[in-house]
């Protein structure tokens, strides 16, 4: 019996250990900050925003260099926007810790980066070569590059298979992510949105008036919510049986006056107003977590954020599951409301007879209204540090583990 507690025990708490260990997401800034030698790279993901990305992200490797490295790429001079496209060169979008680098099948791989990622990067400048030399070394160079550009130095820290961060010798040199990034003036709204999946949304803002809103706002700063084709292929037929300023004005729901990173849309929660706002006609949505998603809440649909099309201050552009319907055009969409459950008194008072016939009335015909929609109910209680590290309350979770221990031990 003795020994049945014991084991019982043993195993809800190393449950509890694993839970609570895997419920915290990593953060870069923090885990860079232990070591002086790469604070100026640490300073520039934050600076750059990287750092909230690299922390939203799973399975991913960090290239990071020394401060004598980062002054070697900071006396180039280069726009913030071209340091953010360097930078994200140096972030692999796979696990690689010093045992895997020593293990490359082949004795090579080629591993996609940020850059590649972001849709910034032409033909296969985003790829990064990994190649294992003689004498235990590890060499890195971008694949348009034959040369060797860096080696691997040491491992920084690992979380296996989430987050590996890894030192390197040098900047891996790239023309291309080097390119001074657009003026936020001349980027072309639609030719982005057309070239990333939302072609249907993009064609259709450009034969309206919508697109001239879109365009005043992003010197200032402004976050689109584009839908994928798909949806709103499906959605079109709605669309058209708008008014002008119907259209208009759906249109503009899917846009706010302000630039918001990833991160930031995880740690600004709430109402929102859209570029469609204007006094009491409200057209505003609800932003909110979905456990690791972000989702937009409207009155009639939730959509998920999918997909990052551009994040550059001052734009941002994410592409969206569903077609944000507001409930200004389309209340008639609106799912009717439960039928009230009969009281207690109602059903124990005896039925009426009908002064014609003596027969009571018959009974009610039974609500077929729907449930409550699943996206009413409370998201999972969490917060996001400046850097967009998720992270969980654990301490209810805690409780109720720390519970089934007592309980255990009772056996």
């Amino acid at each position: 019996m003795q020994l049945h507690r014991a084991a019982a025990a043993a195993a809800v708490v190393a449950l509890l250990s694993l839970s609570l260990l895997t419920a915290t997401a990593h953060n870069i800034t923090r885990i860079l900050a232990k070591n002086p030698d790469f604070s100026t790279f640490n300073h520039y993901l934050t600076v750059t925003q990287l750092a909230p990305e690299i922390n939203r992200r799973e399975t991913i490797t960090v290239c990071a260099v020394d401060n004598a490295a980062m002054s070697d790429l900071l006396s180039k001079h280069l726009t913030i926007g071209a340091l953010r496209n360097v930078l994200s060169l140096h972030v692999l979008l796979d696990y690689f810790d010093a045992k895997k680098l020593h293990q490359i099948t082949d004795g090579t791989a080629l591993a996609a980066t940020m850059f590649q990622a972001t849709g910034s990067a032409p033909g296969s400048s985003g790829f990064v070569n990994i190649t294992d030399l003689k004498g235990g070394k590890v060499g890195f160079s971008p694949q348009d590059n034959d040369v060797i550009s860096a080696t691997f130095v040491k491992s920084i820290e690992s979380i296996p298979y989430n987050i590996s961060v890894i030192q390197i010798s040098a900047i891996l040199p790239s023309p291309e992510a080097e390119a001074p990034a657009p003026d936020p003036s001349q980027m072309n709204l639609t030719s982005i949105l057309s070239a990333h999946g939302c072609k249907v949304f993009a064609d259709t803002l450009l034969a309206n008036p919508a697109e001239q809103t879109f365009e005043s706002n992003i010197k200032s700063g402004v976050t689109i919510f584009c839908p994928g084709d798909d949806a709103m292929k499906s959605f079109l037929p709605k669309y058209k049986n708008l008014t002008s300023d119907g259209k208009q004005s759906l249109l503009e729901y899917h846009g706010i006056p302000v630039y918001q990173s990833l991160s930031g849309l995880r740690s600004s929660n709430g109402l929102t107003n859209t570029l469609a706002t204007d006094g009491a006609k409200k057209y505003d949505f609800t932003v909110q977590n979905d456990g690791t998603d972000v989702t937009i809440k409207t009155k009639i649909v939730t959509a998920t954020i999918v997909n990052t099309l551009i994040d550059e201050q001052p734009l941002a552009i994410y592409e969206v599951d569903k077609v944000l319907m507001p409930i200004e055009l389309f209340k008639g969409a609106l799912p009717p409301a439960p039928a009230p459950a009969p009281t207690p008194e109602a059903d124990a008072a005896p039925p009426k007879k009908s002064k014609k016939h003596g027969s009571p009335p018959a009974p009610a015909a039974p609500s077929d209204s729907p449930a409550e929609s699943p996206a009413d109910a409370p998201v999972a209680d969490q917060t996001a540090d400046e850097n967009g590290a998720v992270r969980f309350d654990g301490g209810r979770f805690g409780a109720v583990i720390l519970s089934f221990c007592f309980v255990f031990l009772q056996l």
